[in-house]
């Protein structure tokens, strides 16, 4: 179990039980269990069955320093929900004062240690250490992951009651610390729902008029009632970093009702979330959003949730099915497009039924489809009503309905690049209609908005960028923006950050991109990427030293448990749709190709710049 217990210096061995659950069969430990000796590596663990929960053994009697230490730190990968046995590890005042919900730190090998000391001439006992290692996340308070590096060390210190003569920690880090293995292992990453919130008006609703489901990724605790932390962490609110631009139907302070302490649904898959008083005076409209939060969250846990249960003051406030909450709020994931659109040999913008395994393309009705002008890469809208397109030396952006008749026209925009490739990047589309793009120039490099393809474009402000931005996709939700970014020395980067629309001042919005932070920590060449899902992407890059891959990497820039796609090579391009039961479409060597599901890719037809809408 201690898979990660493998620090560079001393090691921390495992001592641990598990038990099958609706049984009383003992399993043995991941190691041997040493009375005295040194910390020590151990073998890795296989990953144990969902259905097998595995808990630590509480300290040995006159178990020595170092079995203290490492019997502590195999109880915080323990499947205990409150770190009952590793509290025991500790004396009565750091029992107190120990919040392990406070943080969780992961490391690359697992907590090392550095070699102490038992006591001195003053007093002989007294044990310190350094446990150590390199970061590799960490998990805040609000279950929120971040991608991390440096190194960690953190002091321990243990003492011997002097009535018992027992062994115990002191002096403890706040938080728990483990090895990425364990972490994996241990947790789970969760989508948790809100809706989007700007303040220009019509901003975050769908075409419908419904608001928009923002996925916002916490991680929760695999074998541990994910389904009621999955439920707490909804209703705690939004991480810091969606905070400013969604908001939640749930009234402020409501929390699960008094006594209630998991959340089980029934045989019918019916889950019934019994709410404190501040959810009781919620009207029937606000109370559905409560309710496709709730469904649009535990969509993939398990047991299946198929519809919830408000209930407030002991009364029911409201109840709503998985297939009614599609008509409360949009949620990007379910938004099937009618087509696959890609560049033919003609310049062309030509397009493919979704999900099919057509190979004969048809250019779409307007001009845009008729090769007058001929494009180099295209976006459509997400309604698939229109389409905008970057003309064949990158330097004029062209917008057109996709309907029979009428004429390109002059361009919404022109860059002034020496190069193609100093010129304008592939458009995106957001889910309000707005056109983004960026203009490589590096005189003038720009990231601009043209809101509903037209007009003026708006400069969009990027707080605190280092280096010029390559690319750039827009979520279905409208609220988070992918960017790829080239710093000084010529690395590309993914980065995510949340859009901001503060208003209009003088008729135009004011437009903030805040909070970037890296989804590829790993890679230093990204080379194309895709929305491919509510809090995934599907990115082609390459790792220092290495060779060419496509993977996918969750907005918060941890790996997804998805098997990544079959490697390709030659890949320029690539097309995901955040419906996840659409093909990958790849623009590499071979022309356009796809991946169906369970197959490997296939020669589709000749092309370029594949795009689903968005």
């Amino acid at each position: 179990m201690a898979a990660d217990r493998e620090g560079s210096r001393r090691r921390v061995p495992v001592r641990a039980v598990a038990y099958a659950v609706g049984g009383a069969v003992l399993l043995a430990g991941c190691a041997g269990m040493p009375d005295s000796g040194d910390l020590r590596g151990v073998e890795s663990t296989p990953r144990q069955d969902t259905q097998v929960r595995v808990f630590a053994m509480p300290p040995a009697e006159d178990a020595p320093p170092s079995e203290i230490v490492q019997g502590f730190l195999e109880a915080l990968t323990s499947d205990d929900p409150h770190y009952e046995t590793a509290r025991e590890y500790l004396t009565e005042a750091a029992r107190k004062t120990w919040r392990p919900e406070l943080a969780t730190t992961v490391l690359a090998d697992g907590p090392g240690t550095e070699p102490g000391h038992v006591g001195d001439r003053v007093d002989a006992d007294a044990y310190s250490l350094t446990l150590t290692g390199t970061k590799v996340a960490t998990v805040d308070a609000q279950q929120s992951y971040t991608p991390a590096d440096g190194e960690y060390r953190a002091p321990v210190h243990l003492t011997r009651d002097r009535e018992s003569g027992q062994w115990r920690i002191d002096t403890v880090p706040q938080g728990v610390v483990m090895g990425k293995s364990d972490f994996q292992r241990n947790y789970m990453s969760v989508n948790k729902y809100y809706f989007a919130s700007n303040h220009t008006p019509d901003a975050g609703n769908g075409a419908g008029g419904q608001p928009t489901a923002v996925a916002d990724p916490v991680y929760v605790r695999k074998r541990v009632d994910p389904l009621t932390q999955a439920v707490r962490s909804l209703l705690s609110g939004p991480t810091r970093l969606l905070g400013p631009v969604v908001r939640s139907s749930f009234p402020k302070g409501t929390a699960l009702a008094k006594g209630v302490s998991s959340l089980t649904p029934d045989d019918r898959n019916r889950l019934t979330v019994p709410l404190n008083d501040r959810a009781a005076r919620a009207g029937s409209d606000t109370c559905e959003e409560m309710a496709a939060q709730l469904l649009f969250t535990l969509r993939n846990l398990t047991p299946a949730v198929d519809e919830v249960d408000l209930r407030a003051g002991g009364e029911r406030v409201c109840s709503l099915t998985e297939d009614r909450a599609a008509t409360v709020a949009v949620r990007g994931s379910a938004q099937h497009p009618d087509y696959l659109y890609f560049v033919d040999g003609e310049g062309r913008l030509v397009r493919l039924p979704a999900g099919s395994s057509a190979t004969r393309a048809e250019p779409v009705p307007g001009a845009l489809g008729s090769g007058a002008t001929g494009l180099r890469s295209a976006a459509v809208s997400r309604d698939e009503h229109s389409a905008a397109g970057v003309g064949p030396d990158g330097g004029a952006l062209y917008v057109a309905p996709l309907a029979p008749g009428g004429s390109l026209g002059e361009p919404v925009l022109v860059s002034l690049g020496r190069t193609e490739q100093e010129r304008l990047a592939a458009p995106s589309w957001d889910a309000q209609g707005d056109l983004w793009v960026v203009d490589r120039d590096p005189a003038r490099p720009r990231l601009l908005m043209l809101e509903q393809g037209r007009g003026e474009p708006v400069p969009v402000r990027t707080p605190g960028l280092e280096g010029r931005v390559q690319d750039v996709r827009v979520a279905a939700d409208g609220v988070r923006i992918a960017l790829v970014v080239r710093d000084g020395d010529g690395q590309r980067s993914l980065l995510i950050g949340r859009i901001e629309r503060e208003g209009k001042a003088g008729g135009r919005p004011a437009v903030t991109v805040r909070e970037l932070r890296s989804a590829t920590p790993g890679l230093e060449e990204v080379t194309a990427m895709s929305w491919a899902g509510d809090s995934r992407l599907v990115v082609v890059g390459r790792e220092h030293g290495g060779v060419q891959q496509i993977g996918y990497v969750q907005v918060d820039g941890s790996t997804p448990e998805a098997q990544a796609p079959a490697a390709l090579t030659g890949v320029q391009e690539i097309a995901a749709s955040e419906d996840e039961r659409l093909p990958l479409v790849a623009y590499s060597e071979d022309g356009i190709v796809r991946l169906p599901s369970g197959t490997q890719w296939q020669k589709v037809t000749d092309g370029t710049a594949p795009v689903y809408p968005g």
